[in-house]
């Protein structure tokens, strides 16, 4: 079997910056956080650019999510195979790709840009679904994905869906981007989020609380550039003022970010969060049992049932076991003592309405 077409190329290793955009340096496997969502996808990112044209790994298609992590593990790729040297690389986005084709057609250049991406070792395409409708380019880009591939070099591309589910692409093409490895970014999971945002946290300088961390983490779930983009803001507004983060700044500071993410709230998300928080089961919320371990989460709990939903003391009680509203009241007014006399009990209970208001 003759050895792949990369491994052969006698060029020095180089960015096609005359066709594609240029790679982004902080985007590299090292600076990649590995969890089980997206375990998968990095093991198969790593294998293309350790053996670019391995069978069965061409093309690779990843799919996810907006800001899951498909562009970082695109040029990752990218930077792991210049490192190795004598391989060209063009990384594009479909929607560059569509444009350089029509100037192409304009110009009466078919055949030099034909000859151009046909001429690269490893081609990138990242978010294909933009061609979806535009099918004289997906015509193109089909020819030139079958030209690259007969002659044994490396295609990499992206989507916002698996290649069965981008209805509006061609069938033929849909087919031909399956038959390589197919791997898919999940959406990330509470504990990918805070080893996301300790590896950010660490690598700034900036002390972020654990507290604060986990806050972030509750509030901003589906995309991880929102989430690192917070800490981001968070980070800067501490090294601007000179100011410590904290639980109240980062509330101050991300305002707008989490009024996007507000939401109603209910008694039983609240009974739910404050069962876990301390460890306790949610029977105890509506038990009749008395221990300091068991009301004291039921009192904050009703606490917190006041402070953010719109629930009467008598409708809050019926919710924690049909207890009266004078039991209700007394909950409230204990915490609140609590809170004014203990600051950790108080941040406790901070972080814990911060979580609820997602």
């Amino acid at each position: 079997m003759p050895a792949p077409a990369v491994a052969e190329s006698p060029r020095q290793a180089e960015v096609r910056s005359d066709l594609a955009a240029p790679l982004e340096p902080r985007f590299t496997f090292d600076t990649f956080i590995v969890g089980k969502p997206n375990e998968f996808a990095y093991a198969c990112a790593r294998r293309v650019a350790e053996r670019p044209s391995s069978p069965g790994f061409n093309p690779l298609f990843l799919y996810g999510g907006v800001g899951l992590g498909k562009t970082h593990l695109m040029h990752a790729i990218g930077a792991e195979l210049l490192r190795g040297g004598k391989v060209s690389v063009a990384y594009m986005s479909a929607e560059k790709f569509m444009y350089r084709f029509i100037g192409a057609i304009r110009s009466q250049s078919t055949l030099e840009f034909k000859d151009q991406l046909r001429s690269v070792d490893v081609l990138m395409i990242d978010d294909l679904q933009f061609l979806i409708g535009k099918d004289n380019t997906q015509d193109e880009f089909f020819h030139t994905f079958n030209a690259l591939v007969d002659a044994g070099r490396q295609i990499v591309v992206s989507a916002d869906k698996s290649p069965s589910d981008l209805s509006g692409l061609e069938d033929r093409l849909r087919t031909r981007l399956g038959c390589g490895m197919v791997a898919d970014i999940h959406a990330t999971t509470f504990e990918l989020r805070i080893s996301i945002l300790e590896a950010k946290a660490a690598a700034s300088g900036v002390v972020v609380p654990a507290k604060v961390l986990e806050f972030l983490a509750h509030k901003i779930t589906s995309n991880v550039r929102e989430l690192e983009g917070a800490l981001n803001r968070l980070i800067a507004h501490a090294n601007l003022f000179g100011r410590p983060v904290t639980l109240e700044a980062t509330q101050d500071v991300l305002h707008d970010i989490l009024k996007a993410h507000d939401r109603r709230v209910t008694i039983e998300e609240i009974q739910r969060k404050v069962a876990e928080h301390w460890n306790t089961r949610l029977t105890d919320m509506f038990s009749a049992r008395r221990g300091r371990a068991v009301a004291r989460p039921r009192q904050v709990a009703m606490y917190l049932a006041k402070q953010l939903t719109s629930r009467s003391y008598p409708e809050i009680g019926r919710k924690f076991g049909n207890r009266d509203h004078t039991t209700v009241m007394y909950g409230v007014t204990k915490v609140e003592q609590l809170m004014a006399q203990d600051p950790a009990f108080a941040e406790d209970v901070e972080l814990l309405r911060r979580m609820l208001e997602t």
